[in-house]
């Protein structure tokens, strides 16, 4: 007697998350699991766009630590013209060049240390305007938010100008002297045990 072929009880290592706004609306897209990787949510998300209406469409803009890529993702769907994205997982990279088919975009996933791309775009200075927006949502309890932000809003690395916005992440439990960066805040608002701020340069 032939044994029943028994059902696959390993649990999928995917999940999904879904765009809310703009051209791509209501997709569905798959994300890995993977250590410190936290899709901002949905109403993160539409708090964030809303702030950004009247400057998304168009825009260059730069999803460091990009994970799931979604805030880019949201970025494209609403009309922004460029999106890089930087992430240094490779299976988290792999799912995010997948759902970059799956919508027909060309755009491109830099699988580099985010520290580092940030510094060889530095050095390079890109001979560009810099990004116009800028979204920043690194793992939490590993100071990389600092590090980073010390590179972009150094003005004669070409990553931002004082057009740039910058919208960031950190854990509530945090605090920062965003006069260090020269930074003021435009909008700011918490989830959860999250802050999240839109952010512009001193001038």
């Amino acid at each position: 007697m032939k044994k029943k072929p028994q059902k696959n009880s390993k649990r999928s290592n995917t999940n999904t998350l879904r765009i809310i706004g703009g051209d791509w609306r209501s997709r569905k897209l798959s994300f890995v699991d993977a250590q410190g990787l936290r899709p901002t949510p949905d109403r993160v998300r539409e708090t964030l766009f809303n702030w950004l209406q009247g400057y998304i469409y168009g825009a260059s803009c730069l999803d460091l630590f990009a994970g799931s890529g979604i805030l880019g993702l949201e970025a494209l769907s609403r009309g922004a013209a460029q999106v890089d994205f930087v992430e240094m997982n490779k299976s988290v990279v792999k799912q995010l060049e997948s759902n970059l088919d799956l919508l027909n975009s060309k755009m491109k996933v830099h699988q580099q240390d985010a520290l580092y791309y940030l510094q060889k775009y530095k050095a390079g200075n890109n001979k560009g305007n810099g990004y116009n927006i800028i979204f920043l949502d690194p793992p939490y309890r590993k100071n990389l938010l600092e590090e980073a932000l010390e590179v972009i809003c150094d003005k004669d690395n070409g990553l931002a100008d004082e057009n740039t916005l910058v919208y960031l992440e950190h854990e509530s439990e945090e605090s920062f002297d965003w006069d260090k960066y020269g930074l003021k805040v435009l909008k700011q608002a918490s989830a959860g045990q999250v802050r999240c701020y839109l952010m512009c340069f001193k001038t």
